[in-house]
């Protein structure tokens, strides 16, 4: 999908979603989603529940070529989603201004992605995962022209998948586990060894809809 066309997107989001280049960052109202949408008998579970506040950004890097998603595979040692692939970002820190803020700093902490190369352009909605944590993604294009500095004891990989393969429905399917006794189903991508599933591969997905090229009925 040209870079053009997904701005085009973004502006004609639902109000809130979009974020205009160069102009100052503010979230709108969001939808909420997460892992219950597949799992509606989780609801009870998170009744109540104090949720932590994170942030993501979601990096589409402009390569010639076309527009690639830039992801990250977390180390096997941490204590959230370890081994998993991830946006970058993490909790909102008390001396963060927002959610915009955050995903920021913690992209730039986590792969030395520099600010100054991400132009803000949009949000997706919140998303709230089993695990308690409630995620604002934050949608920025990123220039050319960066260098990378991995944070090793967080990210073990920094890598790109090219956006057109999340946009065709085919490459997303659903899966199930079994987790504490009960059934729990969930999006996966699987991109040659990379298994892109759970918040991540949900995340994707509402990316997909709002670009219009998924079939966000498909199961």
């Amino acid at each position: 999908m040209p870079k053009d066309l997904v701005l085009a997107r973004f502006r004609d989001a639902v109000p809130g979603r979009r974020m205009a280049p160069g102009e100052p960052a503010a979230l709108g109202e969001q939808s909420l989603r997460g892992d219950d949408d597949l799992n509606p008998d989780m609801r009870a579970d998170m009744e109540g529940r104090k949720l932590i506040q994170a942030a993501v950004l979601v990096p589409l890097v402009d390569r010639p070529e076309g527009l690639t998603v830039l992801l990250t595979r977390r180390t096997d040692h941490l204590h959230d989603h370890a081994g998993q692939i991830s946006f970058p970002g993490g909790r909102i820190d008390p001396e963060d201004a927002d959610a915009v803020a955050a995903a920021l700093r913690e992209t730039e902490e986590e792969t030395g992605l520099p600010r100054a190369h991400i132009d803000l352009i949009g949000q997706l909605d919140i998303y709230v995962t089993r695990t308690g944590f409630e995620v604002t993604p934050v949608v920025g294009l990123v220039r050319p022209g960066f260098s990378l500095n991995p944070d090793t004891f967080e990210v073990a990989e920094v890598f790109e998948v090219p956006l057109a393969f999340f946009l065709a429905p085919d490459n997303r399917r659903m899966e199930s586990r079994v987790w504490q006794g009960r059934t729990r189903y969930f999006y996966v991508y699987p991109y040659g060894d990379y298994y892109i599933w759970g918040a991540t591969a949900g995340m994707l997905n509402n990316l997909a809809e709002i670009l219009g090229d998924n079939d966000s009925a498909a199961a």
